[in-house]
């Protein structure tokens, strides 16, 4: 079933992953000068991943055990995309020159809860059909 509420939170993962982190900085050099995601181009392919494991989730609604799975995946891949992004603005000078973080960086983090939301949602229907065939 397509019309799910899972089916909004992937959605939402989809354009947050796919769309934000173009128009949102990630941060901004010791030179002044902004960074997206599309100036480095293996943050632009994970960000494309996520988007497009979020949207093939969508269609996965008659095995929902696969939907689990593939959120699981994009859960992974959005905690790999975070931690480099801690561990660059780690890196990143306060001190001695001007850098900012952007606010680009925090796309992960709401693309997991999305997904942690999706999965909850997910093992509810899961456990909803269960409990109906053990009626029969």
């Amino acid at each position: 079933m397509i019309q799910r509420i899972q089916t909004v939170y992937l959605i939402l993962v989809a354009l947050l992953a796919g769309a934000l982190p173009f128009y949102l900085s990630l941060w901004i050099g010791t030179e002044g000068t902004t960074v997206f995601a599309k100036d480095i181009s293996w943050i632009a392919v994970v960000f494309g991943a996520s988007s497009a494991l979020a949207l093939v989730t969508v269609f996965l609604f008659k095995n929902r055990k696969n939907q689990f799975v593939f959120n699981r995946l994009n859960i992974i891949l959005n905690l790999f995309l975070l931690g480099f992004f801690v561990y660059r603005s780690l890196n990143l000078s306060g001190e001695t020159s001007v850098s900012e973080k952007g606010i680009g960086m925090l796309i992960p983090v709401f693309s997991i809860v999305f997904l942690v939301l999706a999965n909850r949602a997910i093992k509810k229907d899961e456990d909803l059909v269960k409990s109906v065939d053990r009626l029969r």
